[in-house]
C-alpha cells in the first residue's frame, strides 16, 4: 500500500521544506509501528527543485487476524479465509487513511512551528497512489476530487494485462495535481475520500466518526456537490449517523452564508448543564443485568441460580433485593469463584445475609441434583463460551434435569458487531467466544429447546435496538408450562401403579 506526495521549489522556498511540513526528515528512512503492520516514510528524491515523500504501509494480514479478540470458531470457512486473502496489503483503503492520520498528524492539523508561513501557504502538490479501489469507477474519482481543486488522472487497472478481454478491475491508478491547496487540506481530502472510494472501513463505525468526518471536512465538505454520498459511505451507511452529520453540515453552510458562528445559528435551545444535561447511556453489562432483574422480579422468583456466574456481578445485584431469598452462583472456574467471594465479601457478611447466598463449583455440561427445585436460572453470556457440540449437554442439564420454572438466556447478537468501531471485521467480541449467533440462529435454537423440554418462550432486546441490525444483546425467557409438569407427574404415577400391580401379582 503506497502513496507519494511531491512538491516543487521556488527561489527562497526550497522543495525540501516538505520535510518540515510533514515533520519527517528527508535524510532519514523512518518506520512506525501500527496495530495492523508497519508504516515506512522515506524520500525517493529531495533537493531544492523537487521533493517527494513516500508512505509505504506494510500490512501483516496474519498478525492482524491473530492479534484480534477471536476469529469466531465455527464460522463459515470462506469468511475465515477472507481474513487472510484480501487486497489490504496492496490497495489504498481506510488502513492507509488512518496511517496518514497517525504518521502525519501534525501536518494534517496544519501545524508547523519551524515553517508556519509555509504550512498556511498553498503549494504545488502532486499525489500518486498506484492502486486505489474505486467503487463507482474513474468518473466517481473525478467527481470527488475535482471540486476540491485537483486535476485528476484516474486510469483503470486491467484485471489481467495478459487477457485484455477480461476488462478493467475496480481499481484505478490515481494521480492528483493542485496548486491552490495547502498540505493540510490535501491530507484531509485523502483521509476522508480514500475510505469513501473503497466504500469500506477496516474498523466498525461508531458515533465519534461523525466528529472525525466534520473535523477533516472542515472548510470543504459542507459545500461539496457529493456531500450526501461522502457522508453515507464514510459512515458505512449508518442512516442515523449520516443524518446527524448532514444536519451539522447544514448548520455550517448556513453559518457561512450568514457570516456567523455555528453557535450563533444553533441557539434556539440553551445548552443543558448539570442535572438537566443528557446522561450517557449505561454500559451494556449494566443494561443486561437490569433486564435480567426485571424479568426475575416480574416472574416472582425467590430462589435463583446464576449459572456461569463468573466474578459474581449478577449475584451481587440479586443480593441487594430482599425478594431474592436464595441466590446460588455456579461456575466451573475456581479462580472466578474466588474473585466472586471477594467481591461479595463473604468472609465479612452477616449471618442472615450469608444464609441467602452460596457459591458452587460445577460444570453445566453435567447434570447436578444440587440445581433442582429453583424458581429461576440465569445463563447470562454463557452459551457462546461452549463449543457447539457441547450445547446439547448444557441444554439437558438445565432444561431437562434441573428444570427451573424460568430460564433467562442472554447472548451477543453478531449482527450488531458492525456497530463496534474497535472490533475488527470478522472477529467476535471476546477471545473465548466459540460462536456468536444472528437473531435468526438464536431464535431457532431457543425455539427448539423450548419445544423439546416444555417451555414457553419470549424474546426481549437488551440495549439500543438498531432498526437495521437489532440490539447488541439478545435475551430469551423460557417459562416452564404447567401442562408439561402435570404430564410428567401423571407418567410417574402410572409407573408407581404399574410397580404396585407387579408386586401384587
Amino acid at each position: 500500500m503506497f502513496v507519494t506526495i511531491s512538491t516543487t521549489g521556488a527561489p527562497g522556498s526550497p522543495a525540501t521544506d516538505l520535510g518540515y511540513l510533514l515533520h519527517k526528515h528527508p535524510g532519514k528512512a523512518q518506520a512506525f509501528s501500527t496495530s495492523y503492520g508497519t508504516a515506512h516514510v522515506f524520500y525517493p528524491e529531495a533537493d531544492a527543485e523537487r521533493c517527494t515523500a513516500a508512505l509505504l504501509l506494510e500490512i501483516d494480514t496474519v498478525a492482524l487476524v491473530r492479534r484480534g479478540k477471536g476469529k469466531g470458531r465455527g464460522g463459515a470457512p470462506d469468511a475465515a479465509l477472507a481474513q487472510y486473502v484480501n487486497d489490504r496489503p496492496y490497495a489504498a483503503s481506510s488502513l492507509l487513511a488512518v496511517a496518514l492520520s497517525n504518521v502525519f498528524s501534525s501536518a494534517l492539523r496544519g501545524v508547523c512551528a519551524a515553517r508556519p508561513e509555509r504550512a498556511a501557504t498553498p503549494l504545488p502538490l502532486r499525489v500518486g497512489i498506484p492502486v486505489l479501489p474505486a467503487r463507482g469507477g474513474a468518473s466517481l474519482v473525478r467527481r470527488l476530487f475535482e471540486p476540491l481543486g485537483w486535476n485528476v488522472t484516474a486510469d483503470p487497472v486491467p484485471l489481467d494485462t495478459e487477457f485484455p478481454a477480461w476488462g478493467d478491475s475496480r481499481y484505478v491508478r490515481l494521480d492528483l495535481q493542485a496548486r491552490t491547496l495547502t498540505l493540510a487540506e490535501a491530507l484531509r481530502h485523502l483521509y476522508v475520500l480514500l475510505p469513501v472510494l473503497d466504500d469500506a472501513k477496516h474498523y466498525w463505525v461508531s458515533a465519534d466518526e461523525v466528529d472525525k468526518l466534520l473535523r477533516a471536512g472542515e472548510g470543504w465538505l459542507a459545500g461539496h456537490p457529493e456531500q450526501e454520498l461522502i457522508t453515507s459511505r464514510y459512515l458505512s451507511r449508518r442512516w442515523s449517523l449520516t443524518r446527524q452529520a448532514r444536519e451539522r453540515l447544514e448548520l455550517v453552510r448556513l453559518a457561512e452564508a450568514d457570516d456567523s458562528a455555528v453557535e450563533d445559528i444553533d441557539n434556539a435551545v440553551p445548552q443543558d448543564t448539570g442535572a438537566q444535561a443528557e446522561e450517557k447511556p449505561a454500559p451494556l453489562a449494566v443494561q443486561r443485568r437490569e433486564a435480567i432483574l426485571a424479568v426475575l422480579r416480574d416472574r416472582g422468583a425467590a430462589r435463583v441460580l446464576d449459572l456461569g456466574c463468573g466474578q459474581g456481578q449478577l449475584v451481587q445485584e440479586l443480593l441487594k433485593d430482599v425478594r431474592f431469598t436464595e441466590v446460588v452462583g455456579v461456575d466451573v472456574s475456581v479462580r472466578a469463584l474466588t474473585i466472586a467471594s471477594r467481591r461479595l465479601k463473604l468472609d465479612r457478611m452477616g449471618e442472615r445475609e450469608a444464609s441467602r447466598v452460596k457459591l458452587v463449583q460445577g460444570s453445566l455440561a453435567y447434570t447436578d441434583n444440587r440445581l433442582k427445585g429453583y424458581d429461576a436460572a440465569v445463563l447470562s453470556e454463557v452459551i457462546e463460551h461452549l463449543d457447539l457440540p457441547r450445547l446439547p449437554a448444557l441444554e439437558y442439564a438445565v432444561f431437562g434435569h434441573a428444570r427451573p420454572g424460568t430460564v433467562v438466556v442472554t447472548t451477543p447478537n453478531v449482527e450488531y458487531n458492525v456497530r463496534w468501531e474497535t472490533l475488527p471485521a470478522g472477529h467476535v467480541r471476546h477471545g473465548d467466544h466459540r460462536f456468536e449467533w444472528t437473531r435468526e440462529q438464536f431464535r431457532a435454537w431457543a425455539a427448539a429447546v423450548a419445544g423439546r423440554h416444555g417451555y414457553d418462550l419470549a424474546f426481549t432486546p437488551v440495549g439500543p435496538d438498531d432498526p437495521e441490525v437489532g440490539p447488541p444483546t439478545q435475551m430469551a425467557v423460557f417459562t416452564l408450562t404447567t401442562a408439561t409438569d402435570e404430564k410428567k407427574d401423571d407418567k410417574k404415577d402410572e409407573k408407581k401403579d404399574d410397580k404396585k400391580e407387579v408386586k401384587a401379582a
